[in-house]
């Protein structure tokens, strides 16, 4: 009988003892108290407690936590702002100290989650009401920093860090909304037409410079072939003075009359107007005194036209 009862210690103190031990999840840590008050904490591994006397008080998680927030805010100029924001914070390390104040600060992790969304939607509303409505959406970085600095030293004090704060989204009411859109469709129709006036200026200036290069090309060329005609003209005058000078010569150590070669010139030129006169009707006198007196006007104009 007495074999028996130690058999039945032995068991109770074996159970006792494997009740002691207690595992601990990674990430977590589990807050030991003795008759309601706190005693250690327990890091993720196997651990032991005193049976009956010790207990988990509880289990704190030491991994990111998030949370979405929707508030609304006003600005100085009335206007009603709406965010959606997204939240990222967590215990600040598995340190005895932090996790006493993680434990103990809040009743549950329903209030310390009202505290910290109060806590930032005040920060974010003090921030806006500072601002007028037109600022806003173009102040998210500086809202965001703002707000880290209001309430990081809040979290320290409660045993948390705020890793992240994004504002997911700013919006306004539907009449304000409606009139942003109006005054953006309107700045994007002056931009086009800005835009617009800007391309048809540069073409016109870019046609009038095009234009303005082919009429002084043009004007160059003209001038350049008018020097080679001149100068072709004058060469050719020099040769026909030259040529007539010399028959001149030839027909007076002849003997010859040298109206001959005003003659022979007056055939050639009718020759010429027959040619390639192309349908056009020219007058002649074809009477020797008219013949004479043009050939006396040819001679005049010769003469003229050698002199300048």
């Amino acid at each position: 009988m007495d074999q028996l009862v130690n058999y039945w210690w032995i068991i109770v103190i074996v159970l006792l003892l494997f009740s002691g031990f207690v595992t601990v999840t990674q990430g977590y840590v589990n807050v030991i108290t003795m008759f309601g008050k706190y005693r250690r904490i327990m890091l993720p591994g196997l651990n032991f407690k005193i049976p009956w006397l010790e207990q988990v008080s509880k289990r704190i998680s030491i991994q990111n936590r998030s949370v979405e927030l929707e508030f609304q805010a006003v600005t100085v100029d009335q206007a009603n702002v709406y965010f959606k924001s997204m939240l990222l914070y967590a215990v600040q390390n598995a340190d005895e100290e932090t996790i006493k104040k993680v434990a103990f600060k809040f009743i549950s992790d329903k209030d310390l989650m009202q505290a910290l969304t109060r806590t930032i939607e005040g920060s974010i509303r003090a921030f806006v009401a500072t601002k007028k409505q037109a600022e806003i959406l173009g102040l998210r970085k500086d809202i965001v920093e703002f707000v880290k600095d209001q309430i990081d030293h809040s979290l320290e004090e409660w045993g948390y860090h705020l890793l992240d704060l994004q504002i997911n989204d700013i919006t306004f009411d539907k009449v304000i909304m409606d009139s942003m859109s109006k005054v953006v469709a309107s700045n994007n129709l002056k931009a086009a037409a800005e835009n617009e006036g800007q391309a048809l200026l540069i073409t016109k200036t870019k046609g009038a410079e095009a234009e303005g290069n082919a009429i002084r090309i043009s004007a160059e060329a003209e001038k350049e072939a008018a020097r080679l005609r001149g100068q072709g003209v004058a060469l050719f005058r020099e040769e026909v003075a030259k040529g007539m000078s010399e028959a001149a010569e030839q027909m007076k150590k002849a003997n010859l009359d040298t109206n001959v070669i005003l003659f022979s010139m007056w055939t050639e030129a009718l020759k010429n107007f027959a040619e390639v006169g192309k349908g056009n009707v020219i007058f002649l006198d074809g009477s020797a005194q008219g013949m004479e007196a043009t050939m006396k006007q040819i001679q005049a104009l010769m003469l003229k036209q050698d002199s300048q």
